[in-house]
Order: C-alpha cells, then structure tokens, then sequence
C-alpha cells in the first residue's frame, strides 16, 4: 500500500504545495507540485480565505494522508510571524478536516535531511529535489520547499519504521 504526503511551504501571499506517493518498498514518485497564489490587493482575512479554499480543493482531490507542513520560524519581524501562524492554522484545519495526519518540522531540519546541509540554499534543496523526483525543473522555490517537507517527513517516517522493526526483534 502507498502513502499519499502533502508537503506545504505557508504563507499569507503565496503557499507552496508538493505531493508525493511513496510506494510499499519506499520510493519515491512525484505526484503533482506548484503554489496558492492570494490575491494580492485583497485583505488579510480574504487572502486567508482564499487559502483556506484552495488548500480544501487541494485535499478532496488527492486525498493525502499526511501532511508535512514548516514550522514557524521566528525571525525578527513579530507580524510576519503572526500572519505566518495564521496561515499555517489554515492548512492545519484544512488537513484534519480532509482527514489527514499532520506533521510540522522545522526548516533547517529538512534542508539537512533532504541535502545533507542544515543550512542550503533554497536553489540547493531545488537542484537536489529535481535529482531525487527526476523532474527537469520546479518552477517556484514555494514550491520545491513543499516538495522537500514532503520528502523529508517520507524519509523521517521510514526510519521509525526501521526503529519499530529492529525493537520488535
């Protein structure tokens, strides 16, 4: 049986999303990948709205059943923070309600896990997605962002499985 992940890359003006399937023997195949792209002159709440739609779109017509999703870096701006967070809350909401599990991880975690180096460059994690899915390009660093959440949550949920396996011996 394979999974479904939904990576998300959130935002309050353009959300990335990358969904991937990982068979029984886990492999990797990308499914589908691109942005939610808010209407720029619209209001905060409007803007979360149209996410909220999107992102619900999004999940009845792949039905993933997980979703990996970036956790809130704490930069020095507070209200990009908070708009952040709201935006995360909407893809969160989103997913329990289409019936998905959802896992959060920090940024620096998945540019490790997909690249080896904690601190990559965005164009780095793209370049080695596009290896990793053999696609020939991603459009949008939104967009390979999600990819990488999904792909690392794939990699951190077979190692726990690994682990469950060898402590069961």
């Amino acid at each position: 049986m394979s999974s479904l992940i939904l990576g998300v890359d959130p935002g309050s003006r353009i959300t990335g999303f990358g969904l991937i399937r990982v068979s029984r023997g886990g492999q990797l195949e990308h499914v589908t990948h691109g942005v939610i792209v808010m209407d720029p002159n619209a209001g905060f709440p409007a803007r979360m709205m149209q996410l909220g739609s999107a992102f619900h779109e999004l999940m009845q017509k792949y039905h993933p059943n997980q979703v990996a999703i970036e956790k809130i870096f704490l930069g020095k701006n507070a209200d990009s923070a908070f708009k952040l967070g709201h935006a995360r809350g909407v893809v969160m909401y989103e997913a329990v309600r289409g019936g998905a599990e959802v896992f959060e991880y920090a940024t620096r975690l998945v540019k490790k896990g997909v690249t080896g180096d904690g601190g990559a460059s965005k164009e780095q994690v793209q370049a080695v997605l596009q290896a990793i899915l053999g696609l020939p390009k991603i459009e949008r660093l939104d967009a390979s962002d999600a990819l990488a959440m999904a792909c690392h949550h794939a990699y951190e949920s077979q190692k726990q499985q690994l682990v469950r396996r060898a402590i069961e011996i």
